[in-house]
C-alpha cells in the first residue's frame, strides 16, 4: 500500500506545488483534489447545434477524381521557381520521362504526403464533414488521410513532423482556407510521378478549397518551400465529382503487392513475401 508521503510526492508533481502543500492535499477528500486540477476535455462531444451547422456548409459529398490533363499542363505552363540546383534535377527527370525512362520518385509504399498528394494524385478521394473537422480520404493506400481541424485550435507546440503535416482550417463563406505545416522534409515536392525533389523542410502549404461549379472542386494552392524554391509556388488543382456512383473509394494496400497469397502446411491462408532480384524488381512467383 502506498504511504501518505508517497501519495503527497505524486501530488506535488501533478499539482506543481511543494511537498508540504501536497501532504495537506493528500489528506483532503478526493473531490477537493479534483477541484484543484480540473480535467481538460480536448475533444468535447458534438452538440445538436454542431451537427446542424454541418448542413449549412457547401455540398462536397461524393467521390472526386483529379483532372490529370490539367496536372500535365501545369508542368509545361506553370513550373515552380526552383533554385538552380533543383531546376537542373527537374530538367533531367523530365528529359528521362520524355525518353521513356522515367524513374518513379514515390516508392517503397510510403505515403505521397503533402504537397505531392494534392499536386499529382491520380486516385479518387472522398471528403467528410464532421463537427470541428474536415477529413479527406484517399484511395491509394491505407495511409492516404488528411485531418483538417476547424474547431479553432492552432498547430501543436511540439512540432512533430508527419507525411501529411498538421492542418488547421477556417471557413470564409463557402471557401475552406487551410494551413498545413510540420511536413516531413523527405516528402516530395512533385510535378509528376517522375519529376520532383524532397521539400527539405520548413515547407508550408496554404489552400483555398472551393466549389467552382456544382461538381468541380478547386484547390487554390500556395506552397512555401524555402530550401528548394526561389519564391512561393501558386497553382490550382481541379477535381471532378462522380455523381452517378460510377466510382467509389475502395481499399488499396500498397504493400500487398510485395506478397503472394498462399496456404501454409496447416491449410491457413497466409501472405508470403515475394523474392526480389538484387536490383529490386520482384520475381514472378510460380503457382503450384
Amino acid at each position: 500500500m502506498a504511504t501518505r508521503v508517497g501519495i503527497a510526492a505524486v501530488l506535488a508533481l501533478a499539482l506543481g506545488t511543494d511537498l508540504a502543500q501536497a501532504q495537506k492535499a493528500s489528506t483532503a477528500p478526493t473531490s477537493d483534489i479534483a477541484a484543484k486540477k480540473p480535467a481538460v476535455v480536448i475533444n468535447p462531444p458534438p452538440t445538436q447545434t454542431d451537427w446542424a451547422d454541418i448542413a449549412k456548409l457547401p455540398d462536397w459529398t461524393g467521390v472526386w477524381n483529379p483532372k490529370i490533363t490539367d496536372q500535365d499542363a501545369q508542368v509545361k505552363n506553370n513550373m515552380p521557381a526552383w533554385k538552380s540546383k533543383y531546376a537542373a534535377v527537374i530538367k533531367k527527370q523530365l528529359e528521362e520521362e520524355k525518353a521513356g525512362r522515367p524513374a518513379p520518385i514515390v516508392v517503397s509504399c510510403l505515403p505521397q504526403g503533402m504537397p505531392a498528394w494534392m499536386l499529382i494524385s491520380h486516385n479518387a478521394m472522398e471528403v467528410l464533414f464532421t463537427p470541428g473537422r474536415v477529413t479527406i480520404l484517399g484511395e491509394s493506400d491505407g495511409n492516404r488521410l488528411r485531418r483538417i481541424y476547424t474547431d479553432g485550435r492552432g498547430h501543436p507546440d511540439d512540432g512533430e513532423v508527419t507525411f501529411h503535416g498538421h492542418s488547421i482550417g477556417k471557413w470564409e463563406g463557402d471557401t475552406l482556407v487551410v494551413e498545413t505545416v510540420n511536413i516531413k522534409p523527405q516528402t516530395m515536392f512533385a510535378m509528376s510521378e517522375a519529376a520532383g525533389v524532397p521539400n527539405n523542410g520548413d515547407v508550408k502549404v496554404i489552400e483555398r478549397i472551393r466549389l467552382a461549379k456544382p461538381d468541380e472542386l478547386h484547390f487554390d494552392i500556395e506552397i512555401t518551400a524555402p530550401h528548394v524554391l526561389e519564391k512561393p509556388y501558386r497553382t490550382t488543382r481541379v477535381w471532378f465529382r462522380q455523381r452517378a456512383r460510377k466510382f467509389d473509394i475502395v481499399e488499396g494496400v500498397c504493400l500487398e503487392g510485395n506478397y503472394s497469397e498462399r496456404l501454409d502446411k496447416e491449410g491457413n491462408h497466409v501472405f508470403v513475401e515475394i523474392k526480389r532480384h538484387e536490383w529490386g524488381n520482384i520475381e514472378v512467383p510460380k503457382r503450384k
